[in-house]
């Protein structure tokens, strides 16, 4: 991919991995990636949760009832993560970090999909930030935003179709 319009473009979430470890340069690269995406007032708020580990990985498949079994199968997640003491908008610079994380994935040729942890439930009684918490060694002070699994690509989805593309929600000038 030459451009950027075509990297998005191309972007899409993939939940099937083959079974292959990622480099480390690779992760570096996307970790520095997380690094450079701006935060309000440059605070910062956010930290990273490197996974690589297949056990963890099976246990943190189990965080929600729903849309995150997939990650049995990643040889990598990051948990994006948040200190509210540091930002009031640190959900937001987490969002954007999370996307950082996702484009870069994508550029060095790997898929990615993004798991919601923040105000999602493992059951009727934990929610899935509990749950990861209990194992994972996080301080009681960050909130958990996302985890983005990432792996290289066991599946093919056509890039989005620029007709297809909701036009009536741009709006010039006035709404």
């Amino acid at each position: 991919m030459n451009s950027f319009y075509e990297l998005i473009k191309h972007r899409r979430s993939i939940r099937n991995y083959l079974p292959q470890a990622i480099e480390e340069e690779k992760i570096r690269l996307i970790t520095n990636a997380a690094l450079m995406s701006p935060s309000s007032k440059r605070n910062n708020g956010w930290e990273f949760l490197v996974v690589d580990q297949k056990a963890t990985l099976q246990k943190m498949s189990d965080c929600r009832p729903h849309g995150s079994q997939f990650l049995i199968n990643a040889p990598l997640a990051i948990l994006v993560l948040g200190n509210p003491a540091k930002s009031d908008v640190w959900h937001l610079d987490c969002a954007i970090a999370s996307t950082f994380i996702q484009l870069q994935a994508e550029d060095l040729g790997l898929g990615s999909c993004w798991i919601q942890v923040l105000n999602r439930q493992k059951d009727e009684t934990t929610t899935a930030e509990q749950y990861l918490k209990q194992f994972l060694q996080i301080p009681e002070e960050l909130h958990i935003l996302s985890i983005i699994a990432i792996g290289y690509k066991d599946e093919t989805k056509t890039p989005l179709e620029e007709e297809k593309l909701q036009h009536e929600k741009i709006h010039f000038n006035t709404f």
